[in-house]
């Protein structure tokens, strides 16, 4: 049976991982299946909401990466997985899940996938999306106001307190891991080019 190719999209926040994940995802329709490191945050329902937004959401141990290990274990064996699903209005996992498909390729993206050991042995490719701080920070700020319902003072606030310091302990160095690192994420069509073929050729198989 053949081998399940696995893609792992890394980048700070608002580097443009995933737009770059679903124009790939848009191209291939239901061929591939994407998954979010961000629906992988721990869930937080016995805190009040006032606490659970001041919570450090950019730390490794944010995440629940085991589950997130063992849902990428079963769809490597062929078997669907339903993945939680994040409510950022709310800074805590929704009730929903989502029905992830075994497909012969699988994207992952997320800020932290290649900072731990045991995900990024499962990845056959990783990508990582470098993009200038400034223009991270605007993209942030314009998607937290205008999607999830944040004010620009505290987009703001939580940046210089988590955001950028975790990325510069975490986010960064783990790009040393990367197999292609890729300026400006879905703005660059060369380096989406590349990926396209890669996939092209390992559904042609």
């Amino acid at each position: 049976m053949k081998k399940r190719l696995i893609i792992g999209i890394a980048g700070g926040s608002g580097s443009g991982k995933t737009t770059l994940a679903e124009n790939i995802a848009a191209h291939f329709g239901d061929e591939i299946s994407v998954l979010r490191h961000d629906d992988y945050y721990k869930s937080q329902k016995d805190l009040p909401l006032a606490e659970r937004a001041t919570l450090n959401y950019d730390h490794p141990s944010a995440f629940d990466t085991d589950l997130l290990i063992s849902h990428l274990d079963s769809l490597k064996k062929g078997i669907a997985v339903d993945c939680p699903l994040y409510d950022y209005a709310n800074h805590d996992r929704s009730r929903e899940t989502r029905r992830v498909e075994a497909t012969e390729v699988i994207l992952l993206e997320g800020i932290l996938i290649f900072e731990n050991a045991e995900l990024l042995s499962r990845l056959d490719m990783k990508v990582f999306v470098d993009t200038d701080p400034d223009v991270r920070i605007i993209r942030r700020i314009l998607r937290d106001v205008k999607e999830r319902g944040r004010t620009l003072d505290s987009v703001i606030r939580q940046y210089l307190t988590t955001v950028k310091p975790m990325h510069e302990a975490f986010v960064e160095p783990s790009k040393k891991n990367a197999d292609i690192i890729v300026p400006e994420g879905g703005q660059n069509p060369v380096a989406y080019g590349i990926i396209i073929q890669k996939i092209a050729a390992h559904l042609a198989l």
